[in-house]
């Protein structure tokens, strides 16, 4: 697989066929782990970072669960291609920075990826449609598992496996569902939400995760500390949280049905007739356009649009997606001129 492959392919979280997928846009399942006897990327100097990448990318290489993985160096990768695969889920923003001995493995179908000398030496994350939490971490387990028989990782038996960061700690998992929840930002209780979670041990992100704004209703939930709680605790408390958020997000979605219908009806007719009108139209605003209108297709409102379709215009109207689509730089500008050309284009198909 080739980095221009991935235009064409559709990405796992877009797919919008999983459990809750109306609410639950993916799941998202990342260990991470450190060789024992190499030291952390932020106090190794380049020799020792680059005997790291390489040792990493063999034992990958060898891995029977990422047959036909891409496997890149990060320095030969354009910036413009950096920011395409942060748009995709499949590495962090950190990761674009710093990158002479960093790389990165992708499956052939998108569901893993694995960053190479980010902040840890294995950044191992899996995602899945929908809420999926069990389904990803046993992609997770058999693939760290495998990994595990090749390279030796830095483990300590009082504090399990040893991190970068102290968060991180322990079972070195962080496990996430990205929701769209429309109902609780509209009737102002996402912030009760909020509270409700980090007394438990979560945490409320923006669309691309740790340090990114919140952006068209869409939140990534995820556990804070990986150190005294086993994986399977940590992830069933993650389903009961979610559980009760998606729950909650269904009831009020029908109490505006039942009570509010032309309010959410014009909200969404607004929102469609902007899409199918604009000739300029920026990032941000089309993501919280677009929020509204994936909200008006679960609702029956949108009848000639589905899940999937809008989550691909979410992704395809992205700054770096945009200018592979017209396969050019566009300055800010442009890329409003012709995000609107693509959204026309899209749905009046």
């Amino acid at each position: 697989m080739q980095m221009n492959e991935l235009l064409s392919n559709k990405s796992e979280w877009l797919k919008g066929n999983g459990p809750d997928s109306n609410i639950a846009i993916s799941t998202r399942v990342r260990v991470a782990r450190n060789l024992e006897g190499h030291l952390f990327f932020n106090r190794a100097n380049a020799e020792q970072r680059e005997k790291t990448l390489l040792k990493l990318q063999d034992a990958l290489a060898r891995n029977r669960f990422l047959k036909g993985a891409m496997s890149l160096r990060m320095k030969d990768v354009s910036e413009l291609d950096r920011l395409f695969l942060v748009e995709r889920h499949l590495m962090s923003r950190e990761h674009m920075q710093d990158v002479p001995h960093k790389g990165l493995v992708v499956g052939d179908k998108e569901i893993v990826s694995v960053m190479l000398n980010e902040e840890d030496h294995i950044r191992l994350q899996v995602l899945q449609s929908g809420f999926n939490v069990m389904e990803a971490w046993r992609i997770v387990e058999d693939i760290d598992a495998e990994l595990s028989k090749k390279v030796k990782f830095d483990y300590s038996s009082k504090f399990g496996y040893l991190t970068s960061c102290p968060t991180n700690t322990g079972t070195g998992m962080r496990a996430s569902v990205m929701l769209h929840l429309s109902a609780l930002v509209m009737s102002g209780q996402v912030d009760k939400v909020f509270d409700g979670i980090s007394r438990l041990g979560f945490t409320m992100r923006g669309f691309y995760g740790e340090g990114t704004e919140f952006l068209g209703d869409f939140f990534q939930i995820s556990n804070q500390v990986a150190l005294g709680h086993s994986e399977m605790e940590v992830l069933d408390n993650l389903e009961r949280v979610i559980n009760k958020i998606v729950a909650r997000e269904k009831e009020i979605r029908q109490d505006f049905l039942n009570e509010r219908k032309s309010e959410l009806m014009d909200r969404i007719s607004r929102a469609y007739g902007t899409l199918k009108s604009a000739r300029i139209i920026t990032s941000s605003e089309t993501i919280k356009l677009l929020s509204a209108v994936r909200l008006g297709v679960d609702l029956g409102f949108v009848e000639d649009m589905d899940i999937p379709g809008v989550n691909e215009i979410l992704l395809l109207t992205q700054p770096a997606h945009l200018q592979k689509s017209y396969n050019m730089e566009l300055g800010p500008h442009d890329r409003d001129v012709k995000r609107a050309d693509l959204i026309r284009e899209k749905l009046n198909t």
